[in-house]
């Protein structure tokens, strides 16, 4: 398996940043930038995105975690804080299924346990279908402004758009598939760690629904709810989310 890209900044405790769909590890530039003077932030490229873009990408969320698993491996980390966004939160809990032992707590945000995503702003086919008739570019730039209140008029939605475009075009397609045929909720009564959940109000991807299983299901869990975002809090709201994050992580 080819080496993906990540970022490695700061001290302290390791700390892993999993981006969703047509992402990078570009879009965490406001919580590298924060966390990186108490903890060690490690910021994955999925294969197929961003600066991770020439490496093979993966058509099973499985596939994904384990590329970030050898990554942390190959660095010697052996436990570490883990936050997913998204598709990302998918990974994550996958993540937990071959590693759970080395995460000290887990984060799932703006994410649930179904791949087939229930009451998504349109369903995994039709992306596949647009993104296939209108290209990448197009497809990553209409399916960003879905992930913000004030759409692309958003400060940091240049930090999507840019990342949209790294993507390779058959790791975009793949990863609809890898979300489309992955499921969770066989797993989530396994998930022991600590677990925090977060979510925008007005997420246009994954409905209350896709939160509120994550919760009743991951048995130590809690739920922070941000209001007035979409589903890039972390991006529309920084120093709320980094502020929310931060007490979780620093709670015994």
């Amino acid at each position: 398996m080819q080496d993906i890209f990540a970022e490695d900044v700061g001290n302290g405790i390791p700390l892993v940043l999993v981006h969703g769909f047509l992402g990078s590890s570009e879009m965490w530039r406001l919580q590298i930038d924060f966390f990186k003077e108490n903890y060690r932030i490690i910021a994955p490229a999925l294969p197929g995105f961003g600066k991770s873009n020439q490496v093979n990408s993966c058509s099973s969320i499985e596939g994904m975690a384990k590329s970030i698993l050898t990554s942390l491996e190959k660095k010697k980390i052996e436990r570490f804080y883990l936050l997913g966004h998204s598709m990302g939160g998918m990974i994550v809990q996958e993540m937990v299924k071959f590693a759970g032992e080395k995460i000290l707590k887990l984060i799932c945000y703006g994410t649930g346990p179904r791949g087939n995503i229930p009451g998504r702003f349109e369903t995994i086919d039709v992306s596949r279908e647009k993104l296939k008739t209108n290209g990448l570019n197009n497809t990553a730039f209409r399916i960003a402004k879905t992930w913000f209140i004030e759409e692309d008029k958003s400060k940091y939605f240049y930090l999507c758009e840019e990342a949209g475009k790294q993507t390779s075009l058959e790791a975009a397609d793949n990863a609809l598939v890898a979300m489309k045929n992955w499921s969770g909720i066989e797993n989530l009564k396994n998930i022991k760690n600590k677990t925090l959940i977060i979510w925008g109000d007005q997420d246009k991807a994954y409905n209350f629904n896709q939160v509120e299983t994550l919760k009743e299901n991951i048995t130590n869990s809690d739920l922070r709810i941000v209001d007035s975002c979409s589903h890039n809090v972390h991006l529309e709201k920084p120093d709320e989310f980094n502020k929310i994050v931060s007490e979780f992580l620093k709670k015994n």
